[in-house]
């Protein structure tokens, strides 16, 4: 089996907010490898970190700590203004919620075409149209409604609107920052089925932010889940849902409604208390537990989570 290319790479991490002699710790030494081509989740209740990890990507989160690395090359801290701009094409995300993160007073082909503007791209008009119309078309929408402004499209066509925005520039890495959550449920599955057909057709790959597991269990490759700014746990997808170790993991497995309404009754809801861990003496570290499946853990909770295995 070929060795796999890490594309991303988060190397021990720590984003802060605040005064620098009281700041916030909002993450806290994190470290993970995305490889090219897989859809990575990052799972976690609000407020976890998840997102600010995201925004630390894409260079709007400026890092206290540590280093993030795009095909080798750093992308974290000052860079060039040439370099700078190769991380904006390379590097995209898509918002949260649709309703916010278009501008109502511009049309759609220039929300999406917005990015072909920027300083060092040198596009004529007939360029920018073309892209922008194929990048619509792609997310399932009519070259025409570059006319319209956003107001008159639903939810939904909102945020394919958005992923159009993201797409336009050809990147190779997008960060999806719960891209769902703020859609009706109907529209959610056409919306992540989109995501992973752009995936498989155009190579891309993602940081797939979600708090919530049977979400990212359906589209994603491997799955980190986040606690109050530090990742407990991570293995891939099937793995983490057939043999979750951490607390932490089990409480957020056992909060996803089941579809039985009998079995939906008569399921345990386990509440996360990190009481439950004894650091005072051994203090945790990140551990590889079974190939492939990490965990931040000490010596003693190890030998529990082996046995668990």
């Amino acid at each position: 089996m070929p060795e796999r290319q890490k594309l991303v790479e988060v190397d021990h991490i720590r984003v802060e907010f605040g005064k620098k002699k009281h700041p916030f710790v909002a993450v806290d030494d994190v470290s993970f490898d995305i490889y090219k081509g897989e859809i990575f989740g990052l799972v976690g209740e609000s407020g976890s970190g998840k997102t600010t990890i995201g925004r630390a990507i894409i260079r709007a989160n400026p890092l206290a700590a540590g280093e993030i690395r795009l095909n080798g090359k750093r992308i974290s801290g000052k860079l060039t203004p040439a370099e700078d701009r190769q991380v904006t094409r390379d590097v995209q995300m898509i918002f949260q919620d649709p309703m916010d993160s278009l501008n109502e007073r511009a049309k759609v082909g220039y929300i999406v075409a917005e990015g072909l503007y920027a300083p060092g791209r040198h596009y004529t008009e007939e360029q920018r149209r073309e892209m922008v119309d194929k990048a619509l078309q792609d997310v399932g929408l009519l070259p025409e409604f570059a006319s319209r402004f956003p107001h008159e499209f639903s939810g939904g066509q909102r945020q394919r609107i958005g992923i159009a925005r993201a797409l336009v520039l050809n990147p190779q890495f997008i960060v999806a920052d719960e891209p769902i959550s703020a859609l009706d449920m109907s529209i959610r599955a056409q919306v992540l089925n989109l995501l992973a057909k752009l995936q498989k057709e155009r190579g891309l790959t993602y940081l797939f932010v979600a708090h919530d597991l049977s979400v990212v269990r359906f589209i994603c490759d491997r799955i980190a889940v986040i606690h109050k700014g530090k990742i407990v746990e991570l293995a891939e997808s099937e793995e983490l849902f057939a043999h979750p170790l951490h607390p932490y993991t089990k409480a957020l497995l056992s909060a996803i409604p089941q579809p039985d309404p009998i079995a939906e009754r008569s399921k345990k809801l386990l509440v996360y208390d990190p009481a439950c861990h004894n650091y005072t003496e051994e203090k945790p570290f990140w551990s590889e537990v079974a190939p492939g499946h990490f965990i931040l853990a000490n010596e003693p909770e190890l030998e529990q989570y082996r046995k668990e295995l």
